[in-house]
């Protein structure tokens, strides 16, 4: 795989996910890209065009397929940028965004549970 597609997006989008590839340390090359069919809605462009894009990265294991828009070039970013969030998450999960916010969501969940968990008395209906 390389980066060096016009991929449409913007360049900030761009420089951040590639500041984010260096960071970690990821090698493009050793990414394996292939194209497959897609399937579900979009009729007859889903049917004959292979826009859905898989990718995997042998080191540490991830495999990400990527099919949400018509455009293959687009599905190759969001794909790229999905793979490099997963990478993010097993080399440096105190830095995920994403693991913070499951975090934030875990603990949210486990007031809300603590608050109206059953047995206990509630003091308005005393």
């Amino acid at each position: 795989m390389n980066l060096n597609e016009a991929f449409p997006v913007s360049p900030a989008k761009r420089r951040a996910l590639e500041d984010k590839i260096k960071r970690l340390g990821i090698q493009i090359s050793l990414i394996e890209e292939s194209f497959v069919r897609g399937g579900g809605k979009g009729g007859q462009k889903i049917n004959k065009t292979s826009n859905a894009v898989f990718l995997y990265y042998p080191l540490l294991e991830i495999r990400v397929r990527v099919q949400r828009e018509r455009q293959r070039s687009l599905n190759r970013f969001l794909a790229l940028r999905e793979l490099v969030e997963q990478a993010e998450i097993k080399l440096s999960p105190e830095t995920s965004p994403r693991l913070q916010n499951r975090e934030r969501l875990r603990k949210q969940k486990d007031r809300r549970r603590r608050r109206h968990a059953p047995g206990t008395v509630r003091s308005e209906l005393l």
